[in-house]
């Protein structure tokens, strides 16, 4: 990875004391800064990921977007150029040692965002729930409808180039975070491209998918987003 190129990698975190620590230490090494937001953490969330040497910022307001928009606000703040910013969950379901693929049509090819996108193949068995595969299959399907998006999945494992971040003004605080920016990317006209990714299951309980209710109000949000950008 070229030395001049500076990544910056925000992992949202809720109640991830089991996982979080296994998360940074397989981000690769070329990193600048490993920014984990602990979204109302009530176990050793905060102080695991600050002893494997993450910076740790605390976000009250319960959300996958808040966690995020928390993350870039800080990014924005440093008196520091920043080329590309990675997201990925912390409960440990993606695999951070393949970061170089996620990053090299950015890298390489001069992409603006890239997606891991969770291949069957690659997935583990039970790693993704029947509402989730049915969820990432109608939303994407829609996407290709109405954009005619390339997108295959939502996967939380994704990188973009920072200027391009700021342009996408992202603004979802919960569930529709993911969709939010893949439509926003898809509007803006941004040159994207999906890399096939691990998927293995995750440490813990899932705050959304393994609940009946994050799964509908996942749905609903994921869902509004699209028809909200297929009528604008």
């Amino acid at each position: 990875m070229p030395d001049s190129i500076i990544i910056k990698v925000i992992v949202p975190a809720y109640n991830e004391a089991d996982s979080i620590a296994h998360v940074i230490w397989d981000i690769p090494s070329y990193v600048e800064e490993v920014i984990v937001v602990s979204n109302n953490s009530t176990d050793q969330t905060e102080g695991n990921a600050r002893r494997a040497g993450a910076t740790v910022l605390t976000e009250s307001q319960k959300g996958y977007g808040y966690a995020c928009l928390k993350g870039m606000d800080y990014i924005s703040k440093q008196d520091q150029e920043v080329d590309i910013v990675v997201f990925l969950d912390g409960d440990y379901s993606d695999y951070p040692g393949e970061m170089d693929k996620i990053l090299q049509p950015i890298i390489g090819e001069n992409k603006d965002f890239v997606v891991g996108a969770r291949v069957d193949e690659w997935r583990e068995k039970g790693s993704m729930t029947f509402p989730q595969i049915f969820g990432n299959w109608l939303a994407t399907s829609l996407m290709k409808l109405f954009f005619n998006s390339r997108f295959t999945d939502l996967g939380p494992f994704r990188a973009i180039k920072y200027e391009k971040l700021q342009q996408l003004e992202m603004e979802d605080k919960t569930y529709g975070w993911t969709v939010e920016m893949q439509l926003k990317a898809l509007r803006q006209n941004l040159s994207y491209s999906e890399v096939p990714v691990h998927y293995r299951n995750r440490i813990g309980v899932s705050k959304v998918s393994g609940t009946i209710k994050g799964a509908i109000f996942a749905g609903v949000k994921i869902l509004g987003w699209i028809f909200k950008y297929s009528f604008k």
